[in-house]
């Protein structure tokens, strides 16, 4: 078999790129791989929502293989890209001519799409999952979407693949630690990625403020590229505070020094979009403690290898007080961690997951 594989990858500042990347390489120790060509006897089209996959959106449209979501909700990728007339279109041929009202609300409305959570209950995925041979999910989250949008659709849900970094030993860590002005015994909570509203980066900033007026030995860094100027606008004087470390984005290398040098990662979703963070999976593949957003998105990790956060009024609250318990509790930190990197090397191994790729794609191959 010959795979036609369509993915942005590597220097494309998306994690979707670096799983792209990770998993083009365990394919290609399987067999033939065409890499954004027209050829292959099937082809597996790589979604997110983001403007980078336009035209692999279109490929997948044109030539049905095998789809790839990254994110179960497509809303924000066509609110960008399509125009008034073909927006309400494309939003009556999933929810029906009589949402029609509603679409031109929501397209006059747009701006407030980052964290309104109309735009994340209509996921306007039902083209593209019509059109694919199947579908392939990284959450039970995502194959609910999915099944709601096209209940025909053949979904098969393959866990986040996971390639461990070329290590960093603790003297680098440490290094990078006394080089950033990271205070000696200080645990750091770390922040990474694309910084936009889902993120919950103002709970993340006030829970950290609290902690340091309560006398914690804590710091936090904040790594990433801001999406939204409002909210760095809103972001800016608590980022000032004391103990934070702002950087933006981490080219790979230093992506994992900075992710070795954290004590727990904090990667809170809400509203969630049925994504899985690639974020997430690499910091537990570290042994990290990381606190996520409770629900469907993280069902699948066990229950005593990460931090589950409530979504809603008691966020910040549940937030700050596992804060103050892991740096009040670091035997038990690591636990957790060392927990999380077992649950990672035995269910996201990169030669399984690919293996389960490799094995749905040869159904329909020719």
């Amino acid at each position: 078999m010959t795979l036609g594989f369509h993915a942005p990858l590597p220097p494309a500042p998306t994690g979707v790129a670096d799983y792209a990347s990770a998993l083009l390489d365990e394919l290609r120790a399987l067999g033939e791989v065409k890499v954004n060509s027209a050829g292959g006897d099937v082809c597996l089209y790589h979604l997110g929502n983001n403007p980078l996959h336009r035209d692999i959106y279109r490929r997948a449209l044109a030539r049905p293989g095998v789809v790839v979501l990254h994110d179960a909700v497509l809303h924000h990728f066509l609110l960008g890209w399509l125009d008034r007339e073909a927006y309400l279109e494309e939003f009556a041929f999933n929810y029906g001519d009589w949402s029609r009202g509603l679409a031109a609300e929501l397209w006059d409305e747009r701006r407030r799409s980052a964290q309104d959570p109309r735009y994340f209950q209509y996921a306007m995925l039902r083209r593209v999952a019509e059109s694919a041979r199947a579908v392939v999910v990284h959450n039970p989250a995502a194959a609910r979407i999915v099944a709601a949008h096209t209940p025909s659709a053949r979904i098969v849900e393959i866990p986040h693949l996971f390639r461990p970094p070329a290590a960093v030993t603790e003297a680098q860590a440490a290094r990078w630690r006394q080089r950033h002005g990271i205070p000696p015994g200080a645990f750091l909570f770390g922040v990474f990625g694309h910084l936009r509203e889902t993120k919950r980066l103002l709970a993340v900033l006030r829970a950290f403020a609290g902690l340091r007026a309560a006398g914690a030995n804590a710091a936090l860094l904040v790594a990433g590229e801001f999406v939204s100027r409002d909210l760095e606008r809103a972001a800016l004087p608590l980022l000032a505070g004391p103990g934070i470390l702002r950087l933006g984005y981490l080219a790979e290398r230093q992506f994992w020094l900075a992710a070795s040098a954290v004590d727990a990662c904090i990667n809170l979703r809400s509203p969630a979009a049925g994504e899985t963070s690639g974020i997430l999976i690499r910091m537990m593949g570290l042994a990290k403690p990381v606190l996520v957003t409770a629900g469907e998105e993280t069902a699948r990790l066990p229950e005593d290898a990460c931090l589950r956060v409530p979504a809603g009024l008691a966020e910040e609250p549940a937030l700050a007080e596992y804060m103050m318990w892991l740096c009040e509790s670091r035997v038990a930190a690591r636990e957790i961690g060392l927990r999380a990197a077992a649950h990672i090397a035995t269910h996201h191994a990169p030669s399984l997951v690919a293996r389960r790729y490799w094995e749905l794609l040869c159904e329909y191959a020719g």
